[in-house]
């Protein structure tokens, strides 16, 4: 198993899922913080959301499980939401600062 291949594969993946009140996927806004996978293709994403009160709180983590895990190679794939260190914008891509007009 090529985990390099499979890490770009699920990123690709994440770039196709939304923040619905942000029109930048949760990639390019800095919401994910870690992508491990194991010998097993057992995939485990530390990610924030954009505050503790997010509307998404719940469906979010479940559709960026839902979507990895059905991501071909993936034997399994597990969120953990985490507020540490806290989002802000600086955390966000350039290329998703410039479409929210932060730069």
């Amino acid at each position: 198993m090529d985990k390099k291949a499979l890490e770009d594969k699920i990123v690709e993946v994440l770039k196709t899922i939304y923040d619905p009140e942000i029109p930048v996927d949760i990639f390019e806004l800095g919401l994910i913080y870690e992508i491990r996978i194991d010998e097993h293709a057992d995939v485990l994403v530390s990610m924030t959301l954009t505050s503790p009160n997010c509307p998404v709180a719940e469906s979010l983590p479940a559709e960026v499980e839902e979507k990895i895990a059905g991501t071909k190679g993936v034997n399994s794939a597990k969120v953990e939401i985490t507020f540490e260190p806290p989002w802000e914008k600086d955390m966000m891509s350039e290329e998703a600062q410039l479409e929210l007009g932060f730069l």
